[in-house]
């Protein structure tokens, strides 16, 4: 079945309270959604935020970020009041979220609301059934309270190699701050799930990012160092990266602890099991990020200065994917299967039968006959205009070479009337592709300073928001027809 979908992460709502949240906004861009003929709402990682305010970079695999819970319906609960929330400045401008403004602020106020939280049963039921995680999670989190903010592996060393005496200790010394986390995350479940049923009940299934690799300052590898490349101190042996490209001399030093995955396959990939279980309670379909790294992943020794000292390893590749693909029959997958051609990663896709992904803005070389122009997709994949990692299709606009410009308006038929954007995103919808997704900003052709990220940079990124009127009626009829003219509406809604 031919359906299309649209881009665009949760922070990117409007909303007063400085990010876009799980409130009203949220609902009302189901409907959105929905009017418009979609059938998918892609968005980033749900989990928390750190250094560098990226969600591909978080202190956990299973929580949820709290900078998402609404405020409003706390309101409505009776856990805060509007005198809670005068005079904190959230945001310096509306388009643009102010993360730094966020840190200082949101947690002090969900501290407010837990002050008059009475645990009931559904609280307790919450606990009970995410015990698996949790636990492990509140703590960390008041430990780092409790040490400035220190990651965990410059912590005292009882409490870095997690000596059982001092983590009972500290579990009963910190028994109220975890409590406090614990209540956090309750909140953020409480109010996603009901989201998320709001937008199935819509027909609108949620896409969702698995990032591949986890930070170092993360819960998952301080309460499981035995599954990462780390020495006796603890320390990494290596390190994720990527190599030198012609975009960048020194490749990427990401600095992400590498898996052990001999001792992950050994216990049949429980922990990879566990993640996957969490991630398909949050979406309906589950974007793999760096695929490759499952067929060979590049490994950087521990202290280098750029990722040029790496070098390719094998990875866990069908021993993995099998083991997920046989265990979630009710989840579907996407592979990011993005970067240099590869072998490996061509075989690797192939054998496991997952969909790839075929982005617009690379398809345009006028030298060479692109697997991602829109005559060469195939049905098995998702066709993308550009991913949250590219430039919107107006900027893309100036900033790419000319040749592919020209090409690409050679290629489309590109013409004034129909305007540049629209030109592009017919292309997608013309394709092949089952699933075609584009970017809320190529939709409203905005450009430049609404990119939501430009990898390698920490700046700047993951800041855009709409703005409130962005979406009109005409804007829901454009997208509707010109999804109804290529066959990619709905199947209850394309015989209305």
């Amino acid at each position: 079945m031919r359906t299309s979908g649209i881009l665009m992460h949760i922070t990117s709502l409007p909303g007063k309270y400085g990010v876009g949240t799980m409130g009203q906004q949220a609902y009302a861009f189901v409907d959105f959604l929905k009017k418009a003929g979609q059938s998918y709402w892609q968005i980033l990682p749900l989990t928390p935020t750190s250094y560098g305010d990226s969600p591909y970079q978080s202190c956990s695999t299973f929580a949820g970020n709290h900078y998402l819970i609404d405020l409003e319906q706390l309101m409505e609960d009776g856990l805060l009041t509007q005198a809670d929330l005068e005079g904190i400045q959230w945001n310096v401008t509306d388009d643009k979220a102010d993360f730094g403004l966020l840190y200082q602020n949101r947690l002090r106020v969900l501290r407010t609301a837990y002050g008059r939280f009475v645990p009931d049963e559904a609280y307790a039921r919450f606990c009970e059934e995410n015990s698996n995680w949790l636990p492990d999670f509140t703590l960390f989190m008041a430990l780092k309270d409790k040490f400035g903010g220190k990651p965990w592996y410059e912590w005292e060393d009882k409490l870095k190699f997690r000596d059982p005496d001092a983590i009972w200790q500290a579990r009963n010394e910190l028994k109220a701050e975890a409590g406090f986390f614990s209540f956090v995350q309750y909140l953020f479940f409480k109010q996603w799930n009901a989201l998320h049923a709001y937008a199935n009940q819509n027909n609108i299934s949620i896409i969702g990012d698995v990032p591949i690799y986890v930070p170092r300052d993360s819960v998952e590898a301080w309460s499981s160092p035995e599954l990462f490349q780390m020495d006796e101190k603890l320390d990494p042996t290596a390190v994720a990266g990527c190599p030198p490209d012609a975009f960048t001399a020194d490749g990427q030093l990401w600095g992400n602890p590498l898996y052990a995955w001999d001792r992950m396959q050994a216990d049949g990939f429980g922990w990879w099991i566990r993640r996957v279980d969490g991630a398909a309670r949050l979406y309906d379909v589950i974007r793999i990020d760096h695929f490759r790294g499952f067929a060979s992943y590049w490994a950087v020794p521990y202290g280098s200065s750029t990722a040029k000292t790496g070098r390719w390893v094998k990875g866990p590749g069908l021993d993995l994917l099998n083991v997920l693909t046989g265990w979630f029959h009710g989840i579907r997958f996407i592979a990011e299967d993005l970067g240099e051609p590869s072998p490996d990663v061509t075989k690797l896709l192939a054998d496991s039968g997952l969909p790839g992904m075929r982005v617009l803005e690379f398809a345009f070389s006028p030298t060479a006959d692109s697997a991602y122009l829109p005559h060469n997709c195939v049905e098995n994949c998702v066709c993308y205009a550009g991913t949250h990692d590219n430039a919107p299709l107006a900027l893309w606009r100036q900033e790419a070479e000319p040749e592919e410009i020209d090409f690409a308006v050679q290629y489309l038929g590109l013409n004034e009337r129909e305007g540049f954007n629209r030109g592009v995103l017919r292309g997608g919808m013309t394709s092949p592709a089952s699933l075609f997704v584009a970017q809320m900003q190529d939709w409203l052709e905005l450009g430049e300073g609404s990119r939501i990220n430009t990898p390698g940079t920490g700046r700047d990124n993951w800041q855009w928001r709409l703005l409130p009127g962005e979406l009109t009626v005409k804007l829901i009829g454009d997208i509707r027809e010109m999804t109804r003219i290529y066959g990619r509406l709905p199947a209850k809604q394309s015989k209305t």
